[in-house]
């Protein structure tokens, strides 16, 4: 039954060690944001239980998918995850005897952690570097759709509010600026929707692109908005 005593402790040493480091990350990268798309993953993997994706690579995986976030640490600390992570898989064997390291799941874990994000996939198929792997991979297609489907929605929409604040991007601006958060919505996120690869986050991502597609009518209704003229009768 998943989570076994040792898995339980490796979970808790994921969270300890996620909460530490993202701390200093602003609300659309914080801790709140990794336990949703945990959440998230996992609730896909279960829908999947059928193609027995691996459980715990994929929780671990969630949990620490944006420590190495690169709009947070160095190019040299994102360049090598598994480098990264090796003290910390190293701790789950000696001080748990949960050896991840010869059993390959570190590597795997942390290819996955590597491989998450939108912009790594996007310049992979633009190099024609995307392999096999990448296109089989349950484990990595359950934490890449839960962490896509926190990008968009309600959800994503006070997200993307949230990075904008912390890096001084307006929010909407007369059209021309590309600069805006509203512009990151046509420049990606709406395009989120077809680049999920499960049919169980195909499937919740469709109300919530959905409701992007209503949000934005909005502001641009509101934009325009003009008084309503008033009648006065004597």
């Amino acid at each position: 039954m998943y989570p076994n005593v040792q898995e339980q402790a490796a979970l808790r040493a994921a969270e300890n060690l996620m909460n530490e480091t993202m701390a200093r990350y602003d609300p659309s990268h914080d801790a709140f944001h990794v336990q949703r798309v945990r959440k998230t993953a996992l609730s896909i993997a279960r829908a999947l239980s059928a193609k027995q994706p691996d459980l715990l690579v994929v929780e671990l995986a969630a949990l620490l998918h944006d420590v190495l976030d690169k709009k947070y640490v160095s190019e040299a600390e994102a360049a090598d995850p598994y480098g990264y992570f090796l003290p910390f898989f190293q701790s789950l064997s000696l001080e748990h005897g949960l050896d991840l390291i010869n059993d390959g799941r570190a590597r795997q874990i942390a290819k996955v952690i590597e491989n998450v994000s939108w912009t790594t996939e996007k310049k992979l198929r633009e190099t024609g570097n995307t392999e096999e792997w990448h296109r089989t991979c349950l484990e990595l297609h359950c934490v890449q759709d839960a962490d896509r489907l926190d990008a968009i929605g309600a959800f994503g929409i006070m997200r993307c509010a949230a990075y904008s604040a912390a890096v001084n991007r307006p929010l909407y601006a007369p059209p021309g600026r590309l600069d805006t958060a509203v512009q990151h919505f046509y420049d990606k996120l709406l395009h989120i929707q077809e680049r999920l690869k499960t049919e169980p986050g195909k499937q919740m991502g469709a109300k919530r692109h959905q409701f992007m597609v209503d949000f934005l009518n909005s502001v641009q209704e509101e934009y325009n908005a003009e008084a309503p003229e008033v009648t006065y009768t004597a």
